[in-house]
């Protein structure tokens, strides 16, 4: 059970890197659950929204050498990680401030920093009691160390140190290179490709590693294709930029992780028309027997177009993501309700605009954009 919705929430790598601290964790646990903006008219946050995990990621370990062994952040023994608590004086503490929000906690394993060695089961079950111990709620496991177990991962995390069943919620961030099948996915999201970087191309090429592990189902409830982090508000995206990339995540079901500084209103303003459209978020959530992929790519010298869609109600509507990728502005594309796999009308179809949050009215066979800006959408 758990994450039967891709995951949604907040992680500190993409901006922050190594730079971390409780005091910086507990700050995006107070923003993120602050109402400062409003949604048709309502004061709202963005836990309000659904955006409830606060993940530490890299950093929060004390780097050393530990015992015969040389482990680098595992005790003598191996049997619990060791934390910087200069940095992070308090992990309970720190949790129960997001639950007493109403959010979640996250936690990072087989860190990458000053990376460990250990491949005893002593070393999976100190962490695992550790994580357990410090009440955190869902963990990253990259794939840098050598605890790459993930079966071993997913047992422990089923146990409890108290006989108390305690879910968590198992990103495995391995980057690609261990992927589900169709009897097999012991972690409830899988990074399906490299880690994203701050430019427009990348979210491009991690999109990519999405679409042929949908099209064979194997992005499902509870084990959902990741192509990594959100950029927006980290890179140095044109708004256009920011709205399809945040719209591309959420056609195909990917968990929306932001990592934007959340403690800067102004960016949060700009951006929240985007990341708090209620009816993206609902596309995002939504499950109707598949999880999204391109149907339509077009590449010629007056277009480079492609085409994404995603069944939202059964039999009753579906949604259609078109994305300009050209550094040129694409003029009279036509959708033709024939092309869209699962629309359930093929000549009368109500279209809606969900970007604008508008009706456009009943159209017959097809659908004409007269325009779309460079690396721009229309959804």
């Amino acid at each position: 059970g758990g994450a039967v919705t891709p995951p949604m929430g907040w992680r500190s790598w993409n901006l922050f890197g190594s730079h971390v601290n409780q005091s910086l964790m507990q700050d995006m646990m107070d923003e993120i659950s602050s109402r400062r903006n409003l949604v048709d008219g309502v004061l709202t946050s963005l836990s309000d929204l659904g955006f409830t995990d606060v993940g530490l990621d890299d950093g929060w370990q004390a780097c050393g050498n530990y015992g015969y062994a040389n482990y680098t952040y595992h005790s003598a023994s191996g049997v619990y990680p060791i934390v910087n608590q200069t940095r992070f004086s308090d992990f309970i503490e720190m949790t129960s401030y997001a639950h007493e929000r109403n959010l979640t906690a996250g936690w990072y394993l087989n860190n990458c920093i000053c990376k460990d060695h250990c491949t005893d089961d002593v070393c999976y079950q100190g962490d695992a009691a550790a994580l357990l111990s410090y009440n955190f709620d869902s963990v990253k496991l990259d794939n840098c160390g050598t605890q790459r177990d993930l079966n071993l991962w997913s047992n422990l995390f089923s146990a409890s140190i108290n006989d108390q069943t305690k879910p968590i919620i198992i990103e495995n961030c391995h980057w690609g290179h261990t992927l589900p099948n169709k009897t097999w996915c012991p972690f409830h999201f899988y990074r399906s490709s490299q880690d994203i970087k701050p430019y427009f191309t990348s979210v491009l090429y991690n999109l990519e590693s999405v679409f042929p592990l949908a099209d064979a189902n194997l992005s499902n409830p509870s084990c959902w294709a990741y192509p990594d982090m959100l950029e927006i508000g980290v890179a140095n995206f044109t708004q256009a930029e920011a709205r399809s990339h945040y719209a591309a995540w959420a056609i195909i079901s990917s968990p929306l992780t932001l990592s934007l500084d959340l403690r800067n209103h102004s960016l949060v303003d700009s951006l929240w028309s985007i990341i708090a459209n209620p009816e993206i978020i609902a596309i995002n959530q939504a499950w109707a027997g598949f999880s999204g992929s391109r149907f339509l790519f077009i590449n010629s010298s007056s277009a480079i177009v492609q085409f994404l869609y995603k069944p939202i109600i059964y039999n009753l509507s579906t949604a259609v993501l078109i994305m300009n990728l050209a550094h040129f502005t694409v003029s009279n594309l036509t959708l033709s309700f024939d092309s869209v796999p699962s629309l359930p009308c093929l000549s009368l179809c109500q279209v809606r605009d969900v970007f604008l949050r508008s009706d456009l009215g009943i159209f017959n066979s097809s659908f004409s954009i007269p325009s779309i800006e460079p690396h721009d959408s229309y959804f």
